[in-house]
C-alpha cells in the first residue's frame, strides 16, 4: 500500500446498515443506480468490469467506496466510502450515492458517519468532498458530519463545492 496509512476497514456496520466490499453480483443494482442519474444504463459487462475495478483499486489503495445494504430489508441502497476522486490518496474524498427511493431516511448520514470513523482509523488527517452546488441534501449530510465549505471550482456542468473536514 502507498503512503503511511493503514487500509480502511472494508466491512462496517451501523444499527441499520451493513457496508461491505463490492461483489460481482452488485453490478445489477449498480446499473440501476447509474441509470437513476439520468445517464444511460451501463451494460451488464461494463457494470461488472466497474465493480471488479473498484475491488482491485481498493486492494491497491487501501480505500474504497463500499456498498450499503439495509440490514432488516436486505436490499442494496447505494454506496459510501473513500475515493481519490478530485483529491488525493493522502486526503481522499468521502463519497456517497443512494437510490432516490431511500432519500430522507438518514441513511447517507449514518453511512458517512461510520466511514468517517473508518477514515480516522487509517491515520489520515483530512478528508474532502466535492458536491454540485444544487445538491442541497448532500451538502446537508456533510454539514451534519462536521464538514465545512472550503472553496468552489467550476466546470462545464457548473459549480463544484469543495468541503473539508480535519480529522
Amino acid at each position: 500500500m502507498k503512503a503511511n496509512f493503514k487500509p480502511m476497514e472494508f466491512e462496517m456496520e451501523t444499527d441499520r446498515l451493513s457496508l461491505s466490499m463490492w461483489r460481482e453480483s452488485d453490478a445489477s443494482w449498480y446499473r440501476e443506480l447509474v441509470a437513476e442519474r439520468g445517464q444511460d444504463m451501463p451494460t451488464p459487462n461494463v457494470a461488472r468490469d466497474k465493480v471488479i475495478s473498484l475491488r482491485n483499486k481498493a486492494l491497491e489503495n487501501g480505500i474504497a467506496p463500499l456498498t450499503i445494504r439495509r440490514r432488516d430489508e436486505g436490499d442494496n441502497i447505494g454506496y459510501c466510502g473513500l475515493v481519490i476522486g478530485r483529491s488525493t490518496l493522502e486526503e481522499p474524498e468521502i463519497a456517497y450515492e443512494l437510490f432516490r427511493r431511500v432519500h430522507g431516511n438518514g441513511y447517507a448520514t449514518e453511512a458517512a458517519s461510520v466511514v468517517l470513523d473508518g477514515a480516522i482509523a487509517t491515520g489520515r488527517h483530512r478528508l474532502w468532498s466535492t458536491v454540485r452546488s444544487w445538491n442541497v441534501a448532500s451538502l446537508r449530510v456533510l454539514e451534519k458530519i462536521g464538514f465545512k465549505r472550503d472553496h468552489s471550482t467550476w466546470d462545464e456542468r457548473g459549480e463544484i463545492v469543495w468541503n473539508v473536514r480535519d480529522l
